[in-house]
């Protein structure tokens, strides 16, 4: 089963091919345009330039991804139809069913949480099939959700207020980093000390796997306001360990809680290298087995989203012609 992938739910144009065969998934070739050189100077997304972008990228990618992979060749066509800016999925998805109207071939609207829980497992060619607790960490959510099987999901928690990915770029503006804020407060931790400052690990003890993250933001702008601050780096350095510290801890509780021998950890955050690294030894500490997404599979990609589209379609599953894009779209729990 081989099925091109679209991806258009933010700001990156993304285009894949993805061969399923048996119980390895290939990802054949994949391009990725971003832009963030376009938003950086309104310091975050701005929806109708993004939409732009895509409509002017979309075209020519998937052009030059059907030189390699003719269409002839492909069984179907995937897509991105939410949850993500509304006018950027509605690029995405009439194209991807134009494509696949016009080639008589079936076409399938993926969640887009749904192909970060796939991107752990992208890199080493398998499926999600064994049993295992998944971390999604990006911009707009978290989500801790236990994978007993493929294709079933449960939730075991999320954000109550800011996600992580959200509180990163929150505290890099407060800082005044420039824009995206994630990446530059993970470079200017490098240079800090992560325990100069004694941030709060919200919900850390709630006896739950729900996250809360604007605490630990307002924590970050109650300490600017001090005139003996610490430095930046510090600040960074602070604030970066005491969001991982949550993440890792809840993960790993769960996992333990669960019986499961597996655990995952995806999204746009997950290229954070402390993050990665912190998630990898408190994994192996308690003799767990981690799976991190490589960054190239971690930030938006049609890869993901032609993974899941490759399972389900080899398993019977279409979407109707008149599948509308979901900005709002949730994750199908069973």
């Amino acid at each position: 089963m081989r099925v091109l992938g679209i991806e258009t739910s933010c700001d990156e144009t993304s285009v894949a091919v993805v061969d399923k065969s048996g119980g390895t998934l290939t990802v054949v070739s994949q391009e990725i345009a971003s832009q963030i050189e376009h938003h950086r100077a309104f310091g975050g997304v701005v929806p109708e330039l993004a939409t732009r972008h895509h409509l002017l990228r979309l075209d020519p990618m998937v052009k030059d991804m059907l030189q390699t992979s003719p269409l002839a060749s492909v069984d179907g066509v995937a897509v991105t139809v939410g949850p993500g800016l509304a006018t950027s999925l509605l690029v995405g998805t009439s194209y991807a069913k134009s494509l696949a109207l016009a080639a008589g071939k079936p076409w399938l609207g993926v969640n887009h949480m749904e192909g970060h829980l796939f991107s752990p497992f992208l890199s080493r060619g398998l499926l999600p099939e064994r049993p295992h607790v998944a971390l999604i960490v990006s911009g707009g959510h978290t989500l801790l959700i236990h994978v007993p099987e493929l294709f079933h999901y449960q939730l075991l928690g999320s954000t109550l207020d800011d996600a992580a990915g959200e509180a990163f770029d929150k505290v890099a503006k407060m800082l005044g980093l420039p824009y995206p804020g994630g990446p530059e407060v993970e470079k200017q931790a490098r240079q800090g000390n992560p325990a100069a400052v004694d941030f709060p690990r919200s919900m850390l003890d709630s006896g739950d796997f729900n996250f809360s993250f604007s605490g630990l933001k307002t924590s970050v702008r109650v300490h600017l306001q001090k005139p003996d601050h610490a430095p930046v780096a510090d600040i960074c350095a602070s604030f970066q360990q005491a969001v991982a510290d949550v993440l890792v801890k809840k993960t790993i509780r769960a996992a333990k809680k669960l019986k499961v021998g597996t655990v995952t950890l995806s999204g746009g955050v997950s290229c954070n290298k402390a993050l990665r690294s912190a998630f990898e030894k408190a994994a192996n500490d308690k003799g767990l087995e981690a799976l991190v997404a490589e960054p190239i599979y971690s930030t938006d990609n049609a890869a993901m989203i032609a993974a899941v589209a490759a399972c389900r379609l080899e398993r019977g599953e279409t979407s109707p012609w008149d599948l509308d894009v979901n900005p709002n779209l949730r994750l199908a729990l069973r």
